[in-house]
């Protein structure tokens, strides 16, 4: 006689709960997708002249920041799928490297506002008199300042991916693109979310110029917090501004709940580690999430889609096995790509020199070169003192996941957090106390680039195996000994990473801290950065000469320490500091 089936009791009691979450995320999804659709369609208007004043009522905050977070999180999207691209394509191509490291290098040193003064006819001319080109617009504008420290960061877990990792993907006979998401992905996964919270974190901090666009001497700010606090700032009204510093407070709190702390947690399951720590980082939102029965339709959904790309993606040949496109590596090809790119490379900086030269004189570089030296002096000064303060914390939260449960939302806060929110309470101390704002200039400019210091040497003492720390407690290694033979080591990659991109934030941080204003009062420090503000302000036929001779003078700067210091190191970390 068959007995009958019987079920566990928890099991029965937990289906009307699971149902009740099912039904819950559900109707929070279709909220989401309603409010998209309702702040998207303020895109899509017609431009009326004399229809963009920003107001600073209270009332309009709320769409004002669901506004910002949407151009946020499109630029966040771009930013990673090019991050993906670019990175991969500079550490498989040694050919390719040589150009697409340097040219990243030149992206990352050019300001927001040296972007700003190219595309917005560009894309005015995409979408004249509609709303479209000027989001497009802003959202590139808030691109540019995401995209380079994640790009540095992929780049970088690729060329130190461990030896085994490589000889598994040939012994499997993985097709590349399998090899791409199945190895390549997870292993960057941890720096590509800590350095994407810091991307958004930067794109905060500019959020004020990427919604203030500007073309043919007319203004055209877009509905947002970052042009709501400007307006406030601009009428003097500190009321506003506190309005904006408080929305913005409930948006970084709000957006690290639900999107980057369910980020971080799921990202510690891509750990290179034999033993998996008791202690770490949890999601209530991502606990929710696995508990329902979502991520098994979304799952299944995503395997037959996975799995009809993956074969289309076969073409692309196997991982022991050379593409079918790629060309034979002899000398001759190098010389002859080193001349291509070369001539190219002149002919560009020919005819920006002579467009500069012609509507400036030649005056202008010696001017940008000494105003460089002396934004130059700030940064490195910046970078040495942030990275004495930073990395000691930056590795005591990474190594205790408890700590960093409590402190991921207070760094989030800090960091997302627009720094020149505060400038005009900046500007009134700097004038009561009489501090001059080639001293203040460098605070300021803390404020916006440091926090890449941090957040790189979290991810890294965060990647660092629980077995080799374990292994160090039992051989009782501490002090200098363990920060030498295992913290040092561990965290020197990501830190080469983050000091590439706080040098580059600190330059273009620069562009707002060297010149603040507030009511009628300005305070202007001697430095490149404020040189390119002034000339991105002015309205005199040289004022476009002037900014494009700033933005290629700061280029060069950056570049040229990269190239002296940061690429050195860079093979360092590649050569000694990799995980085997």
């Amino acid at each position: 006689m068959a007995m009958p089936r019987t079920f566990p009791l928890h099991a029965a009691l937990a289906r009307p709960k699971q149902s009740a979450l099912d039904v819950l995320i559900g109707a929070a999804v279709i909220v989401v997708l309603y409010s998209l659709i309702r702040v998207g369609r303020g895109a899509t208007l017609t431009i009326v002249p004399g229809s963009t004043q920003i107001s600073t009522r209270a009332i309009d905050l709320p769409y004002y920041a669901a506004r910002s977070l949407l151009r946020m999180f499109i630029a966040l999207a771009a930013a990673t799928v090019f991050s993906l691209g670019y990175g991969y394509a500079a550490a498989r191509s040694r050919r390719l490297e040589k150009v697409l490291l340097p040219l990243l290098d030149i992206l990352q040193s050019v300001p927001v506002l040296g972007f700003l003064v190219v595309i917005v006819s560009f894309f005015l001319s995409l979408f004249p008199n509609s709303y479209l080109g000027l989001e497009l617009a802003s959202i590139f504008a808030i691109f540019t300042a995401q995209a380079w420290n994640m790009t540095f960061s992929f780049y970088h877990s690729l060329i130190t991916l461990p030896r085994e990792f490589d000889e598994l993907s040939r012994n499997l006979r993985l097709t590349r693109w399998m090899r791409f998401w199945k190895i390549e992905v997870p292993a960057g996964a941890i720096g590509l979310v800590w350095n994407g919270m810091m991307s958004m974190a930067g794109a905060w901090f500019f959020l004020s110029a990427s919604e203030a666009i500007s073309s043919n001497g007319r203004s055209y700010p877009l509905p947002g917090v970052g042009s709501y606090a400007a307006a406030a700032i601009a009428r003097g009204d500190l009321r506003a501004v506190g309005l904006a510093i408080a929305t913005m407070a409930v948006m970084v709190i709000g957006v690290n709940f639900l999107f980057w702390r369910p980020m971080t947690a799921a990202a510690e399951r891509f750990k290179m580690e034999l033993s998996e720590s008791s202690d770490r980082q949890r999601s209530v939102l991502l606990e929710m999430l696995q508990h329902s029965r979502w991520p098994q339709l979304v799952g299944a959904a995503r395997h037959r889609v996975a799995g009809s790309v993956g074969r289309a993606m076969a073409v692309l040949g196997r991982d022991d096995e050379p593409l079918a496109v790629a060309g034979p590596r002899g000398r001759a090809g190098d010389v002859a790509f080193v001349v291509i790119v070369a001539a190219f490379s002149a002919f560009g900086l020919w005819k920006l020199v002579s467009y500069t030269v012609s509507h400036s004189g030649l005056g202008v570089y010696a001017t940008a070169l000494g105003l460089g030296f002396l934004t130059f002096l700030r940064v490195a000064f910046l970078v040495a003192i942030s990275t004495l303060v930073w990395v000691p914390v930056g590795v005591r939260i990474g190594q205790s996941p408890r700590l960093a449960r409590i402190a991921q939302p207070v760094v989030q806060i800090l960091a997302s957090f627009p720094a020149n929110f505060l400038f005009p309470f900046a500007t009134l101390l700097f004038i009561h106390t009489g501090i001059s704002l080639n001293i203040g200039a460098v605070l300021l400019m803390a404020l916006g680039s440091q926090w890449y210091i941090l957040f790189n040497v979290i991810a890294g003492a965060m990647a660092i195996p629980t077995d080799l720390r374990e292994a160090m407690d039992n051989l009782r290694i501490t002090g200098w000994q363990r920060w030498r033979s295992l913290i040092i080591p561990g965290i020197f990659p990501f830190y080469v990473t983050e000091a590439i991109t706080a040098s580059g934030g600190a330059w273009n941080a620069s562009i707002v801290a060297e010149i603040v204003s507030f009511r009628n009062r300005t305070l202007v420090a001697k430095g490149l950065g404020a040189y390119i503000a002034q000339a991105f302000s002015a309205t005199d036929p040289g004022h476009v000469a002037r900014v494009l001779a700033g933005v290629t003078v700061m280029s060069l700067y950056v570049v040229g320490v990269n190239r002296l210091v940061w690429r050195p190191l860079y093979g360092l970390a590649e050569r000694r500091y990799k995980l085997e």
